[in-house]
């Protein structure tokens, strides 16, 4: 009986360690598809936001100088008589939203030479914030920020911290606005202006920016009178400053 019982408790562990095995590579199968599933779900998602960028129209190249003692800002058209101060976060969704209905306006300002613009390319978000906040700078020396900062909100994903702004898709979001050069490519992949986006960062402080989009109209809070964004209480403001 004792042989018996032994036998048979040794039968039951087997089993049991078989089963344990059994549901051990299950989880493993469903935890690895999962996985496969996210990168191509991943791929999916990012083909499908440039494809908002298919006929891309790129402008003229404008020179961007960086001012130091305004919290690193991208500045185009020094010496204006008007001059506008944007803070943005790349990641910021509000930003977006403020793009798409003033973006053309500010953008024409600024070819038009009718007004100084100041991008202030801030990253609190996150370190996708970051790594997008770079390769702003990186577009900047090369004359075509204006257009980099359009096509980044074109195809801004829905979800903060998504895992989109990464290396390859930063410089992929390059080529669509005309850079092309190794030297952009580089910029963006040795994350060479990390220091111009930490002082823009920590420039927030300095000037009481709270939260992004934040305008300054010659050096005066923008404070809208809607709850969103209205392009002809935008230009009026514009103009009266």
């Amino acid at each position: 009986m004792v042989k018996q019982a032994k036998a048979q408790s040794a039968s039951k562990s087997g089993g049991d360690n078989f089963t344990r095995w059994l549901v051990i590579g299950m989880v493993v199968l469903v935890v690895s598809t999962g996985a496969i599933f996210s990168v191509v779900s991943q791929k999916s998602k990012a083909n499908e936001s440039f494809a908002s960028l298919d006929g891309f129209k790129v402008g003229a190249a404008i020179t961007a100088t960086v001012d130091p003692a305004n919290g690193s800002g991208i500045t185009i058209n020094t010496g204006a008589v008007k001059t506008i101060d944007l803070w943005e976060d790349p990641q910021c969704p509000v930003c977006n939203t403020f793009e798409q209905t003033n973006g053309q306006y500010i953008d024409d300002l600024v070819r038009s030479k009718k007004a100084n613009v100041v991008y202030h390319v801030v990253s609190f978000i996150g370190d996708e914030s970051v790594s997008a906040a770079n390769a702003a700078y990186c577009a900047a020396d090369e004359g075509h920020y204006l257009d980099f900062h359009k096509a980044m909100y074109l195809v801004q994903p829905s979800l903060e911290n998504s895992g989109f702004y990464t290396t390859e898709n930063l410089v992929k979001i390059g080529k669509y606005a005309g850079l092309t050069s190794q030297s952009f490519k580089d910029c963006v992949t040795k994350v060479s202006k990390l220091d111009l986006v930490k002082t823009a960062y920590d420039s927030m402080t300095t000037y009481k920016v709270q939260g992004t989009p934040t305008v300054f109209f010659n050096g005066k809070l923008w404070e809208r009178k809607n709850s969103g964004f209205v392009l002809d209480e935008f230009t009026a403001a514009f103009e009266a400053s």
